[in-house]
């Protein structure tokens, strides 16, 4: 049997990072991506965002790459916000994503980290945000 935890932090944003996820569709999104990616063996830890983009940990399922697990995150999510038409004009995502290897050691202060992704917004700009969060965890 084999034993693989391999934890992941995806970041990835609305197509023209277009602010259309209100918090009552991440809401209704974010429990849909849980149960989707559950079906598929994949354990979200968290999953948070803003209206123009998501955090996401995550335990990759062994069977599938990065770009797998992301393809199928980000595509059936896609769909679905679509199908449902919870927003009025038709929903994409950006191409493309960050994602991070997360040790045992960063676990905690990601999931800070995206838990707290509302207060870190108003504080400060995203990208100051994001340039603090990768010196706390030591990322280049």
């Amino acid at each position: 049997m084999e034993n693989v935890s391999v934890l992941i932090h995806a970041v990835w944003g609305t197509k023209y990072r277009a602010a259309l996820l209100t918090s009552e569709i991440r809401s209704l999104l974010f429990a849909h991506m849980k149960e989707n990616a559950a079906k598929r063996n994949i354990r979200i830890v968290i999953i948070n965002g803003m209206p123009d983009h998501v955090h996401c940990l995550f335990y990759l399922n062994p069977e599938f790459s990065v770009e797998k697990t992301m393809g199928l995150i980000k595509g059936e999510s896609s769909f679905w916000l679509n199908k449902e038409k919870l927003i009025i004009k038709p929903f994409k995502w950006a191409r493309g994503y960050y994602a991070r290897y997360v040790g045992v050691g960063e676990k905690q202060i990601v999931i800070k980290y995206i838990e707290n992704q509302q207060i870190h917004h108003q504080e400060e700009n995203y990208f100051k945000a994001s340039e603090d969060f990768l010196k706390t965890c030591k990322f280049d």
